[in-house]
């Protein structure tokens, strides 16, 4: 009953989450170059195909994935048919992708991540990885940042999700009301309008990103991050748990050996939480049931957060998220929270 509830709310979520380009975007947009970089492909990046994104699509100019698809891969994504089920994912996609978009080019890249060189990252305009290790991220990350690439990185696992975004010095247009200027015309001031009038006005503004080294390196014992401990959304320290999870195991948790999962992610939760020198009682060991494959509600927001925030950054239009947004599908939440070092 838990499930079901949160499922419907997640659901729900999906269908407000905005449309936010427009013509004029669109034409920047096409002219950007973005590197999707698909580790386990999964809806999280289905979802930045679909045609509500289809501007990321229209920029895309090579996907990155390794692994073979799988029969789960039916359950959590669109990409694939059902008769590919042992194929590349990446390869397996293209077909769908490319008929999706057929105004522009689309190609597979099969080698490993882990294999590229550094330069290989700075000929895009935007990087977005999903589905990676924290190492390959990391990495990946310091590239884009030392050449000011816009950096994407996002992940589902189970009813929990999150999209990281580091887009350096990013200037942005935004629209604000401002009082329309008075015109004196003549009329004694009790027949005026009393209610002041509006317009839109477009304005500039910048913001400075952090990049995810420093969102992970918090010093949770000082007095300041102790401070906003409690404010912290607690999706952020179970995603901890998980990829310290992925680094030991070489692998994500597996459905089909869950119960021995369940064990090893509250043993790894003591040890991760321990080494940011917290308590391990701030995360209960119930998270541990509901962190197995990708459920299409989540991976529906994260990916469509995640589209919508390439669309703004890309575009030079409206605040972007600073710096994480993180879906909770056990709470039915979906927070933005700028986490990040001294």
């Amino acid at each position: 009953m838990i499930r079901a509830k949160c499922i419907r709310k997640l659901v729900r979520g999906a269908r407000n989450i905005p449309t936010l380009w427009d013509v004029q975007s669109r034409a920047v947009l096409v002219s950007k170059v973005v590197h999707v970089i698909e580790e386990i492909q999964d809806y999280v990046t289905s979802d930045c195909h679909s045609e509500r994104h289809i501007t990321i699509i229209s920029t895309l100019k090579d996907g990155y994935d390794k692994a073979n698809s799988t029969e789960e891969d039916n359950c959590s994504q669109f990409l694939i048919s059902r008769d590919d089920v042992g194929k590349n994912r990446a390869e397996a996609s293209l077909e769908y992708t490319q008929r999706l978009n057929p105004m522009v080019e689309v190609t597979a890249d099969t080698q490993s991540v882990e294999e590229k060189a550094d330069d290989f990252f700075t000929k895009f305009d935007v990087v977005c990885a999903t589905c990676c290790k924290q190492s390959t991220l990391l990495r990946i990350n310091k590239i884009c940042s030392e050449h000011k690439i816009k950096f994407f990185g996002g992940d589902v696992f189970g009813f929990y999700g999150f999209m990281f975004s580091d887009l350096g010095e990013h200037e942005y247009a935004e629209e604000v009301p401002k009082p329309k200027p008075k015109e004196e015309d003549g009329k004694p001031a009790a027949k005026k309008a009393k209610k002041e009038e509006l317009e839109m006005v477009t304005v500039k503004k910048s913001v400075s990103f952090s990049r995810l080294q420093s969102a992970l390196d918090v010093d949770w014992s000082s007095q300041s991050a102790h401070r906003k401990l409690k404010r912290t959304p607690n999706t952020y320290f179970i995603l901890q748990v998980l990829h310290d999870f992925m680094n030991k195991n070489n692998r994500r948790p597996d459905v089909k050996q869950k119960e021995s999962d369940i064990k090893l992610l509250i043993e790894q939760k003591t040890a991760t939480l321990e080494k940011l020198k917290l308590s391990p009682s701030l995360l209960s060991d119930e998270f541990a049931s509901f962190c197995f494959a990708e459920l299409s509600p989540v991976c529906a927001i994260v990916g469509g957060v995640m589209g919508q925030e390439i669309i703004k950054a890309v575009s030079l239009k409206d605040q972007p998220h600073d710096n994480f947004f993180f879906c909770n599908g056990i709470e039915g939440s979906g927070l933005v929270d700028k986490i990040s070092s001294p």
